[in-house]
This record gives C-alpha cells, structure tokens and sequence, in this order.
C-alpha cells in the first residue's frame, strides 16, 4: 500500500508534464501507467507552439535536451488545401526567420516524444514511476481514491486522482459519466510512407480538405530521416451514416487526387496504417469531482478542428498540478473547491475548442469554404492576420464573424495590393 497526496494514472504528455511540473514545484507524486517504455502511441505526430512553450516554462533545459537527443523536424508553418484545392501557405511567424533553437512547432514520433518525457520523469526524485502496471479499480475512501491494479500487487491511496489515462479512460466514461458522442467525436488512421516529395523547404505541415472527407481532413507532416506521417480523420457520426472504411480509404484518396498521387508516385508504406479515436473538446463536461482531475484525451480535450491534442494535454496538466499545489495548501479536495479546475480549463482551452468546433462546421459548407480560401489566397493582407490569428485567439474570432468579411470583402481592392 503506497499512500500519498498525488497519484497520476496515465504517463503520457498529460500525466508526464502534471508530474513533471508538480516534482518542479516541490511536490511528490506517483505516476502510474500500464506500458513499458518506448512505446508506440497511434498519432499525428505534431507538436505545436504550446509545447514548446511549456516545457519552457518548467525548465528551458527540457526543450533543448529533447531537441539534441531526438532531433524532432521544425516546423514553420501550415499549408491549406480547400476542396478547390487552392493552395494557402501560412507562415506561423509573419516575417519569420528561420532558426530552429526557436520553432514555433515541431513534428516528432509519438514513440520518441513520449518516451523523452519518460526520461525527464526518471531525473526527479520525487516522482514514483510505476511502470507496466494497469489500474483496472478504483475505490472511494474516506482518505480520498485508492486505485488497484487487478491482481493487487499495487494499491495507492491519494487524497487526488490525476486521470490521464487516455481516450478509453476507464474512470472518465464509468465514474466521472464522460459519454462518447459520435458529433464530438473523430476517428482517424496514420500511417508512415518513406519518399514523399514536395514537402515546403521550412517544413510546413499540410491540411487537405478533400471534398471526399467533408467535413474531415487528409494530412501530411514532414518527419526526420525522410519520412512523413500521414493520415486521415472524419467525425464518428460521419462515418456511422456513410458507413466508411478509414484503413481503405487512405490508399484510396492517395491514388484518385493528382496533387497526392504525384506526390505519392514513388512513396512507400511503412509498416501498418494504424486507427484510433480522438474525442473532441466540442462538448461542454464537468472534468472535476471530489478528490479527482481528468487530464488530456480522459477528459476530451482535443481541439476539433486540428485534432491537436499534445498542447492540450500539457496545459491540462499545468493547471491540474497548479491547483493541485493550492489544494494540498488549504486542504481541501472537495469537488466545490477543485471545480476551479473547469473554470481555468474553460478560459484557457474550452473557448478555443469551441471555436474550432465552429470553424469546422464552417468547413461542412463547400462552397462557402471555397469562396472564402479563394478570397484569401488573392489578398496578401488577409494571409497575413491569418499567420497572426495562429498566437491570437482574438483574431481567431473574426473568422466566425459575418462583419469582418463584410469589411474585408468592402476593402479587398486596398487589401488586394497591400
């Protein structure tokens, strides 16, 4: 019996960074998870600008081991294929300059990445990692939670469960009552493919919003060592009415559009085209009860639109170890005092998943979007506060806003030769 006042269940980036930044405040924990590491975990791969920026926070040491030891792809901007397949490039940095100590993202197999935080949690002595071993029971004490593994051999008593278990969280769907909705949910398939060509000289990842796959998306991240992620994902509800086979359909897309299949032409699968479930931060939920947090993809935090999930799992292990921190201080774990957790999460993260929810209903609208990316491909002016809109959730609003169009559609002649 191990008793203590944190215990973590899920050593992914949630759990990782929640331990990571709890042993940096000066507070113990046990960290739990049921594989042994490195290990493979199904993803896109892309880590963006909140990443970096967290690991910063903790220790700027952190970023520069991960960036030596595995020698993730910078990444410097995005390229966006409508359905009219009207190429759209944003820089993430107007006027950037390229320096790679200084990317603003990054593009890392899940299995390095993951295994990185692993390491950084093995130099702090006052995280106990408990690996290989699965919490399949948890019990309400008066203590707080005790989670067992299922043939006992490891039980822990903790005045706060920090749930970072996941998509297919146990505790998040039977205990916290987290349902899976299909409209706020997504399934997707990756794969890696060695000797695709056309990738952007400063690494820009690609969104392709094939008119096969609407309201969903194809992508292609550049990788070290040649390689390229590559997948695609649709809505759960979706697929369940057009009844879709996504390990199919991949190869499929490749093949019937030609600004892929070119691309594509002397490209090879490596290893398996891999599915997984992504359940979406589109939904409103309580992630807060009494002695318990859910964290990262066990308490539905990706963003619907991009299916980013890696930035949001730290800022959810942030603010969990941080209120954690106040909790131990003025002893209390009740779920009224812990509810401060939702309300933190809902400024920092609910607003903006709810307007990438917003963004990709949007998208569901063919000919709006074509208009749209038409307008803003021809507009030097608009590009630009869409390279600004990635730091700036302010401007990220005027997208759903029918007036900014309305000026922008008013002043496109000044705006065509800015």
């Amino acid at each position: 019996m191990i008793q203590t006042d944190i215990c973590i269940v899920g050593a992914g980036p949630a759990g990782a960074y929640a331990a990571l930044k709890l042993s940096y405040l000066g507070i113990p924990s046990v960290l739990i998870d049921k594989a042994q590491f490195p290990r493979d975990k199904v993803c896109g791969d892309a880590l963006s600008g909140k990443v970096p920026l967290q690991l910063n926070r903790i220790d700027p040491a952190l970023l520069g081991r991960f960036q030596q030891n595995f020698k993730p792809i910078d990444v410097w901007g995005v390229r966006f294929y409508p359905p009219n397949n009207r190429l759209i490039e944003l820089p993430f940095q107007p006027g950037y300059q390229r320096k790679p100590d200084e990317a603003p993202g990054y593009v890392s197999k899940r299995l390095d990445f993951d295994y990185f935080l692993i390491q950084e949690v093995q130099r702090c002595q006052n995280i106990d990692l408990r690996l290989g071993m699965a919490i399949t029971r948890y019990e309400k004490t008066d203590y707080g939670w005790r989670a067992s593994s299922e043939d006992g051999s490891l039980e822990v008593d903790c005045r706060l469960l920090l749930v970072a278990d996941g998509a297919h969280s146990a505790f998040s769907r039977k205990i916290a009552g987290l349902d899976q909705d299909p409209q706020h949910h997504c399934a997707a398939v990756r794969a890696y493919y060695s000797g695709v060509t056309g990738f952007h000289d400063h690494n820009f990842i690609e969104l392709h919003f094939l008119p096969d796959l609407n309201p969903g998306y194809f992508w292609v991240f550049p990788l070290p060592n040649g390689l390229a992620n590559v997948g695609l994902g649709v809505r759960s509800d979706i697929i369940s009415k057009e009844r879709l086979n996504l390990r199919e359909l991949l190869p499929q897309m490749i093949e019937k559009h030609p600004q892929l299949r070119e691309r594509f032409a002397n490209a090879r699968l490596e290893g398996k085209i891999m599915g997984y479930g992504l359940p979406l931060g589109s939904k409103d939920r309580v992630l807060s009860g009494d002695n318990y947090l859910l964290l990262g993809d066990a308490g539905h935090l990706i963003d619907p639109l991009t299916g980013e999930g890696i930035g949001n799992a730290f800022y959810s292990g942030m603010i969990a170890a941080e209120l954690a921190q106040n909790a131990i201080a003025d002893g209390r774990f009740d779920a009224e005092y812990l509810r401060a957790y939702d309300v933190r999460i809902e400024r920092v993260l609910r607003s903006e998943m709810r307007l990438s929810y917003k963004l990709q209903r949007l998208l569901e609208h063919r000919l709006i979007t074509n208009l749209l990316t038409g307008f803003i491909a021809d507009h030097p002016r608009i590009v630009e506060l869409f390279c600004r809109m990635y730091t700036d959730f302010d401007l990220r609003l005027q997208l759903v806003n029918p007036v900014f169009w309305v000026k922008a559609w008013l002043n496109r002649r000044r705006w065509q030769d800015a």
